[in-house]
């Protein structure tokens, strides 16, 4: 994995543990020189995920779009910021640019990225590995949820494994680099779906 799209929140918690986190992150992907691929603010764990990464010398490419270009929130230290009409754009970026998906701690926007880099690699648009790092117990629930939606039925057997998700980042990324492609619903006859 050369580059993993980091999706988090742009939020800054009042718990600093999470604004550690993603400097932790961000400078664990450079000292094993993954560059980061992320939304392009400079603000929360966004920001603290590619201050990480630059402190530590690594490859950052933000890309955010231009409503939040014009807010003053993009970061220009970046090693590349791409600017883009909106957030579909984006999140197609995110993809063309990654190697796969790591998710950290945040709010809606974050759960829009996941659920949508899940999506994805369900249907076969792409076979890339999708990661949650569950620092604190913070995506316990979401899970639990995701394990229900198996157990329901609304998740095939073929696609349970897509997300990958581990405590600690050694161990997320070491799953991650071994990640195995799923046969996606584009590949299935009627009768496997």
């Amino acid at each position: 994995m050369k580059r993993l799209a980091v999706y988090c929140g742009s939020a800054s918690p009042a718990d600093p543990r999470y604004i550690e986190l993603a400097a932790e992150v961000g400078r664990g992907l450079a000292e094993r020189g993954i560059g980061v691929v992320y939304g392009g603010g400079r603000l929360g764990l966004m920001g603290a995920v590619a201050t990480g990464a630059l402190q530590a010398g690594g490859e950052v490419i933000g890309v955010i779009p231009e409503a939040l270009v014009s807010s003053e929130v993009a970061n220009r230290e970046c090693t590349e910021l791409h600017v883009v009409p909106g957030m579909h754009e984006r999140k197609l970026a995110f993809t063309e640019l990654s190697d796969g998906f790591l998710t950290i701690p945040g709010g809606v926007g974050t759960m829009d990225e996941l659920w949508e880099a899940v999506s994805w690699a369900q249907l076969g648009y792409h076979s890339k590995p999708v990661g949650v790092l569950n620092a604190f117990g913070f995506y316990d629930q979401l899970l639990a949820f995701n394990r229900h939606m198996i157990e329901v039925g609304f998740i095939r057997p073929a696609h349970a494994g897509i997300i990958i998700a581990e405590h600690e980042l050694d161990l997320l990324l070491t799953r991650m680099a071994a990640h195995e492609p799923h046969t996606p619903i584009f590949a299935m006859k009627a009768d496997d779906l």
